[in-house]
């Protein structure tokens, strides 16, 4: 899986966008101090990025992509001719073209973040009315990221939400994720243990009422224990993450920075997460495949002289914030200390 934030602007300043904040790219630049492309050096920019890494996916974000939807008119057709799945995530803010809906391979995502009273606030301009302006006679999934405030307000409004989208006809499959927070957070959208346990259990209920809620087997409960780690999370060794200047990584998962692993509400993780453990014969599960995997595609590429490895995929590395670990030293009396 590839994601590629395709360009440092957006017109939209949201509370708790991790994109824009200052240790997004490790601490050293900011998105908005990337260079970033246009016209034909970020469609050859993109392409060459999807011919190197061959990827069965690819996330085209921001930013705000569809900024770029003139490049993006010659992008998606070409990926779609490549055989390549891909996503554009958007707030919907700009009118999506009615011809990329003939594009077999595309989805267009758009993130609404609750009812009107939270996510017209939170994401203005791009507002419930704009919205609808936007996507009229168009198919889209809608991508909603619970919050706090959301689950304080009862279970009433999480089925309102998914009531709403569920019948509109524009969209194809609402996609559940919860607030991601980054370590040492303290925000009014970070939830709690008893949160995410409730809406846990709220959501296969809900699912069972409204078919276009996207809700696989066992991701819910994934929500209430995500993986521990980047070392722990496959979506974070599945998938390779660029920036607007299409060099830089953005570490260790799409989130950059420092996540709160045990925290994140990222739905492809907990999906990847579940999975993991899926057995496939007798005690061999889904994992132990990516895992030998993984390290055959890394020989591979080491034996190809390949150096685009991101960090994550390289032994001892650590990530923006991330202290050293203690080394124990041993005297020659036996006794030990840490330094």
């Amino acid at each position: 899986m590839l994601s590629i934030e395709i360009t440092r602007e957006c017109p939209l300043s949201c509370s708790g966008c991790y994109a824009y904040d200052d240790g997004h790219l490790g601490g050293k630049t900011t998105l908005r101090d990337l260079s970033d492309f246009r016209g034909d050096a970020l469609v050859q920019g993109v392409l060459e990025l999807v011919r190197r890494h061959r990827p069965m996916h690819v996330s085209l974000v921001g930013g705000e992509p569809m900024i770029r939807n003139r490049e993006l008119d010659r992008i998606l057709p070409a990926l779609d001719e490549m055989g390549i799945f891909t996503m554009v995530v958007t707030s919907g803010v700009i009118p999506i073209p009615e011809h990329w809906m003939k594009l077999r391979r595309l989805r267009v995502a758009v993130s609404v973040d609750g009812l009107p009273e939270h996510h017209d606030e939170r994401r203005k301009p791009a507002t419930y009315e704009r919205i609808f302006k936007n996507i009229a006679g168009r198919q889209i999934n809608v991508h909603w990221v619970i919050t706090r405030p959301m689950v304080l307000a009862g279970a009433s409004y999480l089925e309102q939400y998914v009531d709403f989208w569920n019948a509109r006809p524009e969209v194809d499959h609402i996609w559940v994720s919860l607030y991601s927070p980054q370590k040492n957070e303290e925000s009014a959208q970070r939830l709690r243990q008893e949160d995410r346990e409730l809406v846990a259990d709220a959501l296969p209920r809900l699912r069972r009422t409204y078919p276009k809620l996207l809700l696989p087997a066992g991701v819910a409960r994934a929500f209430v224990k995500p993986p521990e780690s980047p070392e722990d999370c496959l979506f974070s060794k599945l998938s390779t993450n660029y920036s607007a200047d299409l060099r830089t990584h953005v570490e260790p998962c799409v989130f950059g920075g420092v996540p709160d692993c045990k925290q994140c509400g990222c739905s492809i993780s907990s999906a990847l997460h579940w999975v993991r453990d899926v057995k496939v014969v007798g005690p061999l599960k889904v994992g132990h495949l990516v895992r030998a995997s993984l390290r055959v595609g890394l020989v591979a590429k080491k034996l190809r002289g390949d150096s685009t490895l991101p960090n994550r995929w390289q032994p001892g590395q650590r990530f923006y914030g991330q202290r050293a670990p203690l080394v124990q030293i041993q005297n020659g009396t036996g006794a030990s200390g840490c330094s």
